[in-house]
């Protein structure tokens, strides 16, 4: 499969016909290795020269906003650990293929039986990927009153001294004792006051 049929990350077209027969299934793998049984499988459809039965491969995730030591970073994660989604038509050698490609531990189906997904379902997993995810913005000023809804501090008032938009976080001066305490917070751990 050559890079300019891969619709999306993680998302491979093998085939692009559209057969009225093709369904999707969906493949349970060991959790971590959804791409490389999806590159396995793909070796094993070209290999086997199965292309007229497997039409596409999707592997559904998101950007993730994560903070570590204090600082914020996206991470990549599967909408569905385990899984790979397979749009094929079942038959015997279709599916031998795909249930003897490593990593591979079965379909997802009854017993023996593979389940096709619903084409509704597929389709809303399809939507909710395109949709554009919202962007985390900033919604302080500096002299700006807040109130703290997290941590040690929750339910203080203050007064946004400085913002760290690359960290994501916030210098606040909260009256404690009397006293002017400046205390960093998460933009996610105040709200306007």
């Amino acid at each position: 499969m050559t890079e300019d049929k891969k619709k999306a990350k993680n998302h491979w077209v093998i085939n692009e016909e559209d057969n009225p027969k093709a369904k999707w299934y969906i493949l349970h793998t060991y959790s971590g290795q959804e791409v490389r049984v999806a590159r396995i499988l793909q070796q094993r459809i070209q290999s086997l020269k199965l292309e007229d039965k497997f039409f596409e491969i999707l592997i559904p995730t998101e950007e993730r906003l994560k903070i570590r030591a204090g600082k914020r970073f996206t991470k990549e994660e599967m909408l569905f650990p385990g899984y790979v989604f397979v749009r094929m038509i079942l038959d015997d050698n279709s599916w031998a293929a795909a249930r003897g490609s490593e990593g591979v531990t079965g379909f997802v189906g009854s017993g023996d039986q593979p389940s096709p997904v619903a084409g509704r379902e597929i389709k809303a997993i399809e939507k909710y990927l395109a949709t554009e995810k919202p962007k985390y913005t900033v919604k302080f000023s500096v002299g700006e009153a807040v109130k703290i809804t997290d941590g040690p501090f929750a339910g203080f008032l203050g007064t946004v001294d400085n913002i760290d938009k690359e960290r994501g976080k916030l210098r606040v001066m909260v009256s404690v004792f009397g006293r002017e305490t400046p205390v960093e917070l998460d933009f996610l751990q105040a709200k306007k006051a």
